[in-house]
């Protein structure tokens, strides 16, 4: 039921108007309903804070696939995460080149194919370096391929598997996956993946390889997070209070119960020139500067963590722990 107004809060009202205290169209634009434009074309999917977690994960993604491309080209490579936003399948097509290197990969247990878009100016570059071109020649290379040649794709398989395997590390906190390629394509009219509507996270990364930046597209469908948007939040992500679970607690002990460690008792220590040393032979004796009755120090892994005194055990040397010293040796 709507508010009936007393004749005294009227008259306050009108008063109000006339006084300029109350805008008439400030009332009205409050009263008006907000509308949000939206395009179906494009539906945001993963939320603000699945985004975010996305945007940690591939700059991780960065790290470890500069590294490896660094170390497969022997030279300095610098790769970095650029931009991240959702997009359909259309527009990451229309984004690339014609021409261009594309390695499809297939994450099981996930669902999806994930794509790998190599810009055709850093496979030059790429085939360049791993047949043992100079800088010079790199650098002074402008135009991009037109085509690959069989030897090239075979040279630059290599490198694009590298790729796939950085998406297999980089999740790895996530979800356990076992990433294998499934073929490589130069024309992007030729992908037929997933239809032109389905929605995609693409990546764009930028490579810095011997003073020239070229850039490395990665796009992974939404099908691929549906099993795992909760270990996306960062309540799961980051939660500190999770409990130990007893059977891991267990295998742990288990597994460093039978780890192998070594241990020394040092008997002693003395010096002497190398002109007795050279004239030692059998049946001499070495004084050394422990006392027959003081206590050895007993070691592992080269730490020092008790005082023991030796002995006799049948047929065998062995010592007698006397005391823990804490890791610390006796002064």
């Amino acid at each position: 039921m709507n508010e009936v107004l007393t004749q005294q809060e009227i008259d306050a009202l009108l008063a109000s108007v006339e006084s300029g205290e109350l805008d008439v169209n400030v009332a009205e634009e409050k009263e008006q309903v907000k509308v949000r434009s939206h395009d179906f074309k494009r539906p945001a999917r993963l939320s603000k804070e699945y985004m975010t977690t996305l945007t940690m994960i591939f700059e991780e993604y960065a790290k470890i696939a500069g590294n490896l491309l660094a170390t497969q080209v022997r030279t300095t490579a610098e790769m970095r995460l650029a931009a991240i936003e959702q997009v359909s399948f259309e527009e990451f097509l229309h984004a690339i080149p014609s021409f261009t290197l594309m390695g499809i990969f297939q994450s099981h247990p996930q669902a999806g194919m994930q794509i790998v878009e190599i810009n055709s100016r850093l496979c030059s570059q790429l085939v360049e370096l791993l047949c043992g071109s100079s800088d010079a020649k790199l650098a002074a290379q402008e135009n991009a391929k037109a085509n690959f040649t069989d030897i090239e794709m075979a040279i630059l398989e290599e490198v694009v598997q590298n790729f796939g395997q950085s998406f297999q590390t980089a999740f790895h906190d996530i979800v356990a996956l076992e990433v294998k390629m499934e073929t490589m394509e130069t024309n992007a009219q030729w992908l037929q993946t997933m239809s032109p509507n389905e929605p995609v996270i693409m990546s764009t990364f930028i490579i810095e390889l011997l003073g020239q930046q070229t850039h490395v597209n990665l796009c992974v469908p939404y099908v691929f997070f549906e099993g795992i948007l909760e270990k996306l939040s960062f309540r799961n992500w980051f939660d500190s209070g999770k409990t130990t679970n007893p059977s891991e607690q267990e295998s742990l002990n288990k597994s460093l119960q039978s780890v192998p460690v070594s241990i020394e008792v040092l008997l002693g220590e003395t010096e002497i020139t190398m002109e007795n040393f050279l004239q030692l032979e059998l049946g001499d004796i070495i004084p050394l500067d422990k006392h027959i009755s003081e206590p050895l120090v007993m070691s592992i892994e080269k730490s020092p963590y008790y005082l023991v005194k030796p002995g006799v055990v049948g047929k065998k040397m062995a010592v007698e722990v006397l005391q823990y010293i804490g890791g610390e040796a006796e002064e």
